[in-house]
Parts: C-alpha cells; structure tokens; sequence
C-alpha cells in the first residue's frame, strides 16, 4: 500500500529550464571584455501550481518562454567580472518579475578555461536575496 502524500509537507512545486543559451561581457581578465562569451545556464524555480491545476491557464503558471527571455536579456546587457556576482543579480532580477519563492542556477562558461568547464551553482530562497546587497550590474570596465 502506497503513502498518503501529506500536501502540507509539499513546500515547492519546480520549474526546470536547461540549457539556456546566452552571452555576455564578463570577466575578471581585461581580455574578457574585448566581446562576449558564451554562457549556459540551467535554471531551477520553486513556486506553487495550485491555481494551475485549477484553472489550466498560463496566466496561472510561469511562463517558461518569458523567463527565459528575461534571463538572455539580463546576461545580455550586464556587465560583471564574476559568474557568482551574475548569478546574484540574475536570481534578483527572476524573483522581481516572477512568482519565485527560491530559484537555483547553474552557470557554464564553455570558454573560460582551456583544458575544463568553468561551472557555478548557486540557490537561494526570496528571504535571503532580502537580505542582501548586491552589486549593481556595471554596463562599462571601470
């Protein structure tokens, strides 16, 4: 006999978005902001379905195609010198527009190491991005 699923204990439903495909000017190296880098980043995003599942309306639910454009557009148009720093900004900019409760993402920049994969992954929950300052997309290498 199966478990009853204890719907109180469900504290997320998740989103995956994999393998977005995008650049951007960053770096810590001069040489690095010549032009921009491809990056690709998987997302993951907690929220609640249950307006969804009742209504089956895209309105109800999040809207993979405009989360992703909103993260190209981001990366895009941002300047950092590091993934860490992206990744904060990116996860701020996710949970302004979007009804995220935590978000996790993955970044790879393919070409920032000759002989491996530069990888970063972070998570955070919308309480901890309060609490935090974060430095502000630069657009220029100061």
């Amino acid at each position: 006999m199966h478990d009853t699923i204890k719907y109180e204990t469900i504290k997320h439903d998740i989103v995956k978005i994999e393998r977005i495909e995008t650049q951007a000017i960053i770096g810590a190296y001069e040489f690095e902001w010549e032009a921009p880098q491809p990056l690709i980043l998987d997302l993951e995003l907690a929220t609640n379905f249950n307006k969804a599942f009742a209504s089956d309306a895209l309105d109800d639910a999040l809207n993979y195609d405009a989360i992703t454009q909103t993260v190209r557009a981001f990366c895009e148009q941002s300047r950092y010198e590091l993934l860490e720093a992206l990744a904060g900004g990116l996860i701020r900019r996710v949970m302004d527009d979007y009804p995220v409760d935590k978000m996790a993402v993955k970044i790879r920049k393919p070409e920032a190491l000759k002989h491996a994969l530069a990888t970063i992954w972070c998570e955070r929950s919308r309480e901890q991005m309060d609490k935090l300052t974060l430095v502000e997309k630069r657009m220029t290498k100061e």
